[in-house]
């Protein structure tokens, strides 16, 4: 296929710049290969395109014809190697973003009106999904995920540090008193999430590497972090996870962090994780950029 587009390249230059050693000077190849691939070209195709003579070409009737579309061929090739080559220089398009739903809501939508300032001919896509998404076959340019990353093919850069911490309301404590041991949780009502293995319904898993599994119950579970918080803002238990979902409440005093007798297992990192196969696109890499400037300064107390 190279071949015969260069073939192709080199009739069309010829014609328009009226010889083949002028064709051959204008891609930086020599007199002899010109020709070569004119003739390849010619045979490939079974017909005459051009006579030739020491002066000048002139096109046959096929050739003729053939020009106006080769020459059509290569200015739309033309178009759509620059139109490429300008989105990997130029951030533009659509960036679909995919990232964990609690995360996303309360963190990601907020900060898209400083990005847009930024980079106003992206238009960007959220997507909420505490699933692992496929980026090729979902057709995601970019996905955020947190905890600590498996060994995997795909390419991540790290954006901001992330933990763990239990909490409960002051009227909560006030009311069932404060744990101060991994043993007293079996008193507590603790609300679970029904997606979170280290953090779930019926156990909760502490130490740094998550090791020491101790079992919980409670009067609520659900599978979506905000919530419990908002529930256990309300007195309704203990709720342990990730420190970004509580952070607004500890700052604000609905909540009160607890220490026991073991630390918070470690949660890891918020990542950008984007596909080894594919270039990023400008688009993708000032999205990355961005969020590795904005999330530290906005998760300093996660």
């Amino acid at each position: 296929m190279a071949d015969r587009l260069t073939g192709m390249d080199v009739f069309v230059r010829a014609i328009r710049l009226g010889g083949i050693s002028a064709a051959a000077r204008d891609l930086h190849m020599s007199p002899a290969m010109a020709a070569k691939h004119l003739d390849a070209l010619e045979a490939r195709l079974g017909t005459t395109l051009v006579q030739r003579s020491t002066r000048r070409l002139s096109l046959t009737e096929a050739g003729t014809d053939y020009f106006e579309k080769a020459e059509r061929i290569l200015m739309e090739i033309g178009e759509a190697e620059a139109g490429a080559s300008s989105r990997s220089i130029t951030a533009q398009g659509l960036l679909r973003v995919s990232a964990p739903a609690t995360f996303g809501v309360l963190h990601l939508a907020s900060l898209i009106p400083a990005f847009s300032a930024r980079h106003p001919e992206v238009t960007i896509e959220l997507g909420f999904n505490d699933r692992y998404v496929d980026l090729l076959e979902e057709r995601w340019d970019v996905a955020v995920r947190i905890g600590r990353l498996a060994n995997s093919a795909l390419v991540a850069r790290k954006l901001v540090a992330m933990r763990v911490v239990l909490c409960a309301a002051p009227s909560y404590l006030a009311r069932r008193g404060t744990p101060t041991r991994l043993a007293d949780l079996g008193d507590h009502d603790c609300l679970g999430h029904t997606n979170a293995s280290l953090a779930g319904t019926t156990s909760w898993a502490f130490g740094k590497d998550g090791t020491i599994k101790v079992p919980i119950s409670g009067s609520m579970c659900s599978d979506n972090g905000e919530a419990l918080v908002r529930a256990a803002i309300a007195g309704q238990g203990l709720v342990y996870g990730p420190r970004f979902i509580a952070a607004e409440a500890l700052r604000a005093g609905q909540l009160s962090e607890l220490e026991l007798d073991e630390p918070p297992m470690m949660l890891g990192a918020a990542y950008a994780i984007t596909h080894p196969t594919r270039r990023p696109a400008a688009k993708t890499r000032a999205w990355i950029d961005f969020l590795a400037e904005a999330l530290p300064a906005l998760g300093t107390d996660w």
